[in-house]
């Protein structure tokens, strides 16, 4: 009964988006307000269905109802019952009703807020949302439906991906897709502006928020990625230009340039054409991702399906982006600049050359990613391209950007002079100059890590000396220091919650730069009772083994090692890699166990081993400052909740 109730609410939902986005058009534009409420009651309508098939999916999953074929392929009885919860969206046909059901939620909020509050852009920006809805809908009903029925019914299922069990499941998607679909917003109003004939600053500042909501989740998508490779997988790197971790990086990067590029719009009325581009490209991207990840056109790590959406999605992509640049170039006479450019030295020339250079790394990432296809498709020859290439173009470009990032907030608008330069930027460029000469002192020798390092403290310099002043000012006007610090950031969020930002990126930098330029790596095979040494920072650690043990888990069976890390103050710690065992997979899943510290990591994999448990080889890594990237994703998380907070300033 679960697939037909399943598969009637899908169908139903997707008649109902279709449905409200053309009533709402047609309320608008024959101004009877009964048809736009009626696409407002199919927007609740849609709501409620799509959650009613994730409480049907839900339900068929905690029961073991291998009658739908989505449970049978991803869950087992063995299956423990949080994993049973995360595998809704474990693969395709669930993790596109994750995203619908994001979606019709952000589209929920819309209707609650704006109804009242903007008679004319809202009836349009319904309607673009209930027609992506419509969009993903119609994937949930033709060529990936999550309801499909299995028969004969099978006693047990095949079970989840091992890879996917893990806490990372229920944060690493959600966070993603929270984010993937926050972009739909802004981009629902940009469409709105276009149509309606307002391209002013309105749509900006109606989606600013949205914005940074969007670009906050996808930032923290790609961090809780990181995590889960670093901890999960086993080879003790966080970040591989994986083609799925690329089809995420590129909506960010030009989201990125989006939030930066705005400014100048609201400052000096420049670039509306160009924003209006950023956001389309956006969005469209996050489509792209999805066709990347989903389609299973490209091999990945991260690519557990198989599917036959690749054509709906392609062209989905094609009309969306086909219809936004047809309404950019109809109303192109009403983009033209009301500013213009004064002087390469200016706040606008720098924010200008931040977008440039993070146009240039999506195009990067893009060309990349897509290059093996391109050349199977035309030679039939499969290429691969992997790290060397990203980093290589890549890594010079991002130093750019942390250059620019310490530049944009401080220096003047429209034309910055010699002393606006100096007294600006003099201390932070020596303060970086002393931290490279220091680094270089104590042996750090890559020049790319000592200019990462540089700059790091460049940026920090700048907002430490911008924060000063702004305090220091603020105390001349009677505050004392605790009311002049924190009232500062809460009168000025916007700008002192943009600079928390900056610093949160600015330690994942740091781990970064810190990762590539000190790692120790051995591969060894111990007998029991021997022991293996390597250096650390100030210390060095002993890891003994100690035995082995055989276990079985619910739908598995696990060998774990007992390894005792010795530091070189005596402290003793018991870590326990592991291999895991799965009916269903041919090789084993390792089970990785660490040691986290602020500074460095000690990182254990267990290799082979001895049946009779006397011998084992392991793989043990010394990471240091790997723990900065998780540092600095807290840093960033405090500055975009201080960034979304209403702007508490007085009018002038």
């Amino acid at each position: 009964m679960i697939p037909e109730l399943g598969y009637a609410a899908t169908v139903v939902g997707f008649v109902l988006a279709l449905y409200g986005a053309i009533a709402a058009v047609i309320g608008v534009r024959t101004g009877q307000a009964n048809w736009l409420r009626t696409g407002e009651r199919a927007a609740i309508g849609v709501w409620l269905l799509i959650t009613a098939c994730i409480a049907l999916m839900l339900y068929a999953f905690l029961t073991f109802d291998f009658s739908v074929r989505y449970v049978a392929v991803n869950t087992n009885r063995g299956t423990p019952f949080y994993y049973r919860i995360t595998a809704l969206w474990g693969a395709l046909e669930g993790s596109i009703v994750l995203w619908a059901w994001m979606l019709s939620v952000y589209t929920l909020i819309v209707v609650v807020r704006y109804r009242r509050r903007q008679p004319e852009l809202y009836p349009w920006v319904l309607s673009v949302m209930l027609g992506i809805l419509a969009f993903f809908l119609l994937v949930m009903s033709i060529p990936a439906p999550p309801f499909e029925r299995l028969s004969p019914i099978p006693p047990d299922g095949r079970g989840l991906n091992p890879l996917l069990e893990d806490s990372g499941m229920i944060t690493h998607p959600v966070a993603l897709y929270l984010g993937f679909t926050g972009f739909s917003v802004p981009f629902a109003f940009a469409m709105a502006a276009l149509l309606v004939g307002r391209t002013g600053d309105e749509w900006i500042t109606i989606t600013r928020r949205w914005t940074i909501v969007a670009w906050y989740f996808l930032s923290l998508g790609l961090l809780i990625g990181g995590w889960w490779s670093y901890h999960v997988l086993g080879w003790g790197g966080y970040w591989a230009w994986d083609p799925v971790e690329n089809a995420a990086f590129m909506p960010w990067l030009t989201g990125t340039a989006f939030l930066h590029s705005v400014m100048i719009q609201e400052r000096r009325r420049m670039l509306k054409l160009w924003n209006l581009t950023l956001i389309i490209l956006t969005f469209g991207l996050t489509l792209f991702g999805t066709f990347l990840t989903r389609s299973g056109i490209i091999g990945s790590v991260h690519s557990f399906t198989q599917g036959s959406i690749g054509v709906f999605f392609l062209a989905f992509l094609a009309l969306a982006l086909l219809g936004a640049f047809s309404l950019l170039a109809w109303r192109t006479d009403g983009l033209r600049a009301q500013g213009e450019l004064d002087s390469a030295v200016s706040r606008e020339s720098v924010f200008l050359l931040n977008n440039l250079f993070l146009i240039a790394a999506t195009f990067t990432v893009f060309f990349g990613t897509v290059f093996p296809l391109l050349s199977e498709a035309v030679r039939g020859v499969k290429v691969s391209v992997g790290a060397p290439f990203f980093n290589l173009v890549n890594i010079p470009i991002f130093l750019a950007l942390l250059f620019l990032m310490g530049v944009g907030p401080l220096i003047a608008w429209r034309r910055a002079s010699a002393e606006n330069l100096k007294r600006n930027f003099l201390k932070p460029v020596l303060a970086g100059i002393v931290a490279a000469a220091v680094l270089r002192l104590f042996g750090v020798g890559n020049v790319l890590v000592l200019t990462a390092m540089a700059l790091v403290v460049f940026v920090a310099g700048t907002i430490a000396l911008d924060y000063g002043r702004a305090v220091r000012a603020r105390r001349r006007s009677g505050d004392g220091w605790g009311a002049a610090t924190w009232g500062l950031l809460l009168r000025q969020n916007r700008r002192y919650g943009g600079f928390i930002v900056h610093l949160g990126i600015l330690v994942v930098a740091l781990g970064v730069a810190g990762s590539q330029a000190w790692q120790i790596q051995t591969e060894v095979t111990l007998d029991k009772g021997q022991s293996v040494e390597v250096d650390g920072y100030r210390t060095r650690y002993r890891v003994r083994f100690d035995g082995l043990s055989a276990s079985e888990e619910s739908n598995h069976g696990k060998v774990t090692g007992t390894f005792t890390l010795t530091d070189g103050r005596g402290k003793e710690e018991v870590l326990s890699p592991g291999r895991k065992f799965y009916p269903q997979e041919q090789t084993p899943i390792a089970a990785v166990d660490y040691r986290l510290g602020i500074f460095e990591d000690v990182y254990l994999v267990l290799g082979d081993f001895a049946r009779d448990g006397s011998q084992a080889t392991i793989k043990l890594q010394v990471n240091r400052m790997v723990s900065w990237l998780w540092i600095g994703g807290l840093v960033l998380t405090l500055g975009a909740a201080l960034a979304i907070l209403p702007d508490h300033r007085k009018p002038a």
